[in-house]
């Protein structure tokens, strides 16, 4: 029904309810012959333009009356009353009878007619959603706070999969009440019981207001019960009309981090990025994507994408402008790092401001097999890049670097650790302030831990587990993204910036808690464990301990200072690699990067 339509139809009724109401009260309490017919009809027409005017200013016909509850009723109780209150106003200015015994019953017919008739529409409503034919899943909501109770009546109100059944809630002045017709019961320490005894098919985890930490526990609770668990949308989402509230979502592996998302300074970053011609390496993969995603919220002049893969830089491109609309200029540039005469040319050519280095290879034990590949494009390849920003007199170039680096046991850590010793060694030589970011493992990135767990899920398991007591700091890609930008901001030059990830997580209980996410078991989806790979470590560090400085730059940053390094080491090695096998090139690595060696072992070595 159109608005207009639905407009009309209301006045009509409310007009032929205040109309009855005035006659029908008249009758009953003067058996119709005392009132004269003139002043019913002077009260009866008042009555109907007073309550059309407040019904008007208090919006009475622009309510969505299947969603109606005690704020519309109050709205009904305002209108009704000052309009029988201005129609006994026009009747004493005008010098007319009062008749406050009319008028007062009146006022109650009226409050009980519109209340009716609007309310018994939302019943109407109701009854054809929750009337339907659909078998729905029978849902616990945890909390039975605000946020419960939008979830409860929007179920209720939906033509979804989900009927609220019952809340539970640690708040002992809601247990053993009814909040929308749903029962309040215990606590957390009761969902066991209450799942078996109503029958419940579904969770939904209904409290914004969670720390990480306090999710990931009830979700434990949750999962132990073997019903699937859901989350209502974020407060963010619904404000922004991105999703409903009936729209809910699946906890995420990113929700069970054990500790809350680290905010960063928004508005040092603005300053830094503002106008600025900015360059990012590695553009089109998991982390340089998200980089420019997130510079391209405070409005570079330029934006310089640079990859060597063409489809996942014409990815990013395409997302960018169709975001952006035009407001930033994108250029794409298709180059690989270790082309040193093309990357002097792009640097040239552009003369950024700020760059942001993100072009590595990352993944341990295919560097393993390769050290050769590693050095090229970790070493030479960084090594290309941070002197044609020196060179051309960029301002700021951050590294993106990993915890890997920290006394490395891996071709992948070594050929980082040396970038960063690159870097460190260029910004006492240049006027460019080089700095590093070292990150834990980035959940959802190419080739983590997470996809292939999902895949290993999908496909029945086993799930596959290097080793029971493996652990690892986690970080989400937009975390790690703010990261970088937030090191460039504070950059003094020579530091190597690590963020604050809170305690490591188990490699085994992330993999238990996806099977969990899946909707199956441990005894459905086996956990087998591999054995710990060539360069893999059980447990990672962020700093070396030469590295440890006593402050934090900000409150969720730790910095590492500079240490002495010895460049002629790296000068030996990339005169020499190409010379060596590939045992003895992963020996050197490692024999480099690790600063109990003397430099005569190494060179005995070489």
């Amino acid at each position: 029904m159109s608005f207009q339509k639905r407009l009309f139809s209301l006045l009509i009724v409310d007009s032929l309810i205040v109309f009855t109401s005035v006659y029908v009260c008249s009758f009953l309490l003067f058996s119709g012959c005392v009132v004269p017919t003139g002043s019913l009809t002077l009260v009866s027409t008042t009555l109907i333009l007073s309550h059309h005017f407040f019904a008007y200013k208090y919006k009475l016909y622009k309510s969505a009356w299947e969603y109606a509850s005690v704020d519309e009723m109050v709205t009904i109780l305002k209108a009704v009353t000052f309009s029988v209150f201005s129609a006994a106003m026009i009747q004493f200015i005008i010098g007319q009878q009062i008749y406050f015994r009319i008028l007062t019953t009146t006022w109650m017919m009226q409050l009980f007619l519109i209340g009716g008739s609007r309310f018994s529409w939302r019943i109407y409503k109701n009854k054809n959603v929750v009337g339907d034919n659909k078998v729905k899943k029978r849902t616990l909501i945890i909390g039975a706070g605000s946020a419960g109770m939008l979830v409860a009546r929007q179920l209720k109100n939906s033509n979804g999969d989900f009927i609220p059944v019952a809340f539970i809630d640690d708040d002992k002045q809601k247990q053993h009440l009814e909040i929308l017709g749903l029962p309040v019961h215990g606590g957390l320490n009761t969902l066991q019981d209450v799942v078996k005894n109503l029958l419940i098919e579904n969770i939904v985890i209904a409290i914004p207001s969670l720390s990480k930490k306090e999710l990931h526990d009830i979700y434990v609770k949750c999962t132990e019960t073997k019903i699937n668990t859901q989350m209502m949308p974020m407060f963010e989402d619904l404000v922004t009309g991105k999703v409903s509230v009936n729209e809910l979502r699946n906890v995420e592996p990113c929700d069970l981090l054990g500790r809350d998302p680290v905010e960063l300074d928004s508005h040092s970053i603005e300053k830094f990025i503002t106008d600025s011609v900015v360059l990012v390496t590695g553009a089109g993969g998991s982390i340089g994507s998200e980089i420019c995603r997130q510079i391209s919220h405070f409005n570079p002049s330029k934006l310089i994408l640079l990859g060597h893969g063409e489809n996942s830089i014409y990815s990013i491109e395409m997302e960018l402008k169709s975001l952006l609309r035009n407001n930033i200029q994108i250029v794409t540039e298709i180059a690989d790092i270790t082309d040193r005469d093309k990357i002097f040319t792009i640097m040239n050519e552009y003369k950024p401001r700020l760059v942001f280095h993100a072009a590595a290879h990352k993944h341990v034990p295919l560097m393993e097999r390769n050290p050769e590949e590693a050095i090229k494009n970790n070493v030479i390849g960084t090594k290309n890049v941070a002197e044609a920003a020196g060179e051309n007199d960029v301002e700021t170039f951050v590294m993106i670097s990993t915890d890997k680096a920290v006394n490395p046991t891996s071709v992948m850590g070594a050929t980082k650790r040396i970038a960063e010793m690159i870097v460190q060694e260029l910004d006492r030589t240049s006027n460019t302030r080089f700095v590093a970011v070292r990150f834990g493992n980035v959940l959802g990135s190419r080739g983590s831990v997470i996809p292939l767990f999902k895949d290993q899920i999908a496909k029945g398991g086993p799930v596959t587990v290097t080793h029971p007591d493996m652990t690892r700091y986690f970080m989400t890609i937009p975390e790690a993204s703010r990261l970088v930008l937030q090191a460039g901001a504070l950059a003094q030059g020579g530091e190597i910036f690590v963020l604050d990830m809170g305690e490591p997580v188990k490699i085994v209980d992330l993999a238990k808690n996806l099977i969990r996410l899946s909707g199956c078991t441990e005894d459905e989806i086996e956990i087998t464990f591999s054995g710990i790979r060539p360069g893999e470590k059980l447990f990672e560090e962020i700093l070396n301990k030469n590295e440890v400085q006593d402050y934090q730059v900000h409150p969720k940053i730790f910095v590492g200072k500079s240490v002495n390094l010895d460049v002629t080491k790296i000068t030996d090695l990339l005169e020499n690699y190409s010379h060596l096998n590939r045992g003895s090139l992963r020996e050197v690595l490692l024999l480099m990067t690790n600063q109990n060696q003397s430099n005569e072992t190494l060179k005995v070595v070489v």
